[in-house]
């Protein structure tokens, strides 16, 4: 027997269990009268900050995450000692003690970057000179030299570079983002996160690196394919019409809100919203993934011809989600693992990169866009001074990763390594500091962003991170 009495939260789910109905019923130009009514607000997370922290320098974030860890010695950090070293021993004093991956043990000899540097831009940064094309937007960016991370294997740098920490179960700083500052767009999510390969290892990227953790599973990522439906379970399956589908959604919905009246479960209230969303993504992604009123010029300049999976596609995706409101674009292109052949190897995976990356710069900035979204490229750690054979091992002590737009300096470097990129020695930064600089320009004090669970409170930076102030514009 149910309760009489009449939860609110048990209310709102109650309320809501015609909405899916309705979602569908403005798909079909149809009147519903038994879904919500047309004045009934969307469920549409909107934050749990009600004011503001500080003032808002970026609306949302794309997170370029070059997986496999990307040597910043043939990238962005230019050591012409480590280069006068090659093929002799690295010196003891820098190596002796400290956590190595796959050269525990053996000996460690120089290996030169294998790359020729360059200074792009008026700003005259030096980067390698695989990147021709990022070269051209060298005065957006704020390259970073002095990034130190703390797990020097892959799925736990990957899940420290996410979530804050190593242990598993956290939420991740996409689904942090959300639940602070909640969703722009009434039908597509708020996280979304794509994958790309080629170039070196694939290595394998766990869904739990953009999971909800302990907040409510509205807060966690979602996964688009380049190949088949870009959602999965999006569409009626084959031989279910609209109408029929509308009949079993509003018959779940009913079950939902009944049961929701009974234990009052964020989680059900959380699943009614879903599938007026999943309704919505009916029609909102098929028109996101159709590149035909993108202009030839657009194509070009990413250098792709549709939503084929590569990065370049992901890259001009991530405009279009970031025009429709998604706060937070993850971008993983897991092909920068080489710990062999490293010369041939990073060319190869930055000719993949360098085009989509730079033409995302150049287009946001055309359209006005670049002012108010955070870009941040980044791995999940760098790679060894010492020689693995013909490539290098993973290293936590010193990397680097760049910035652009949403607040940031453009056209400077941030911080060093020592002579050999070993260490980074001035202006350290720590994976916590990125995260409370990110939130900063979203106009979030990292400190007040919490959540109690367990009978504590967390936070996306646990008890670290120091805002940049330097980097911002």
């Amino acid at each position: 027997m149910f309760s009489s009495q009449l939860a609110r939260r048990a209310f709102l789910g109650h309320s809501s269990q015609g909405l899916g109905a309705y979602a569908l019923a403005s798909m079909l130009g149809q009147s519903v009268t038994q879904a919500a009514t047309p004045q009934q607000p969307v469920d549409r997370w909107t934050g749990a900050i009600e004011k503001l922290h500080f003032p808002q320098k970026a609306k949302r974030v794309i997170f370029l995450c070059m997986a496999g860890g990307s040597s910043h010695l043939e990238t962005f950090d230019n050591k012409p000692k480590l280069a006068e070293m090659d093929g002799k021993p690295m010196p003891d004093s820098y190596t002796k003690g400290q956590p190595i991956a796959q050269l525990q043990g053996r000996q460690l000899t120089c290996l030169a970057p294998q790359h020729p540097f360059q200074k792009c831009g008026e700003s005259g940064i030096e980067m390698a000179n695989i990147f021709p094309h990022l070269a051209e937007v060298a005065d957006e960016l704020c390259i970073i030299r002095s990034l130190k991370t703390e797990a020097i294997n892959h799925d736990p740098a990957h899940t420290f570079m996410n979530t804050g920490t190593s242990i598993s179960g956290r939420p991740s700083m996409g689904s942090w983002l959300l639940y602070g500052l909640g969703a722009e767009a009434d039908d597509l999510p708020g996280f979304v996160v794509m994958t790309s390969v080629g170039g070196g290892q694939n290595q394998p990227i766990a869904a739990r690196q953009w999971h909800s953790g302990f907040l409510q599973s509205r807060f966690q990522g979602v996964q688009f394919h380049s190949q088949g439906d870009p959602v999965l379970y999006v569409k009626n399956p084959p031989g279910i019409s609209i109408e029929q589908q509308r009949e079993a959604v509003d018959a779940v919905q009913q079950l939902n809100s009944i049961r929701n009246e009974t234990v009052d479960d964020p989680e059900i209230a959380t699943r009614i919203a879903q599938y007026e969303l999943a309704f919505r993504m009916q029609t909102s992604v098929p028109q996101l993934m159709d590149f035909s009123d993108e202009s030839k010029d657009t194509l070009d300049s990413y250098g792709t011809k549709g939503a084929d999976g590569t990065y370049a596609a992901n890259c001009l995706l991530a405009r279009r989600l970031a025009e429709r409101g998604v706060r937070f674009i993850q971008l993983y292109h897991r092909g920068w693992d080489h710990h062999g052949g490293i010369k041939n190897a990073s060319a190869g995976t930055a000719k993949l990169c360098d085009q989509g990356t730079a033409a995302l710069i150049k287009d946001l900035k055309q359209r006005d866009m670049l002012k108010d979204t955070l870009i941040i490229w980044a791995s999940e750690f760098g790679r060894t001074p010492m020689a693995q054979g013909s490539g290098r091992d993973h290293h936590i002590k010193g990397y680097s990763m760049w910035m652009a737009g949403g607040g940031v300096k453009g056209g400077m470097t941030y911080g060093a390594t020592d002579d050999l990129g070993y260490n980074a020695v001035e202006d350290v930064v720590s994976v916590h500091d990125m995260h409370a600089t990110m939130l900063h320009l979203l106009g979030i004090d990292h400190e007040r962003l919490t959540v109690r669970f367990q009978g504590r409170d967390f936070r996306l930076t646990d008890v670290h991170g120091k805002v940049q102030q330097r980097i911002l514009a």
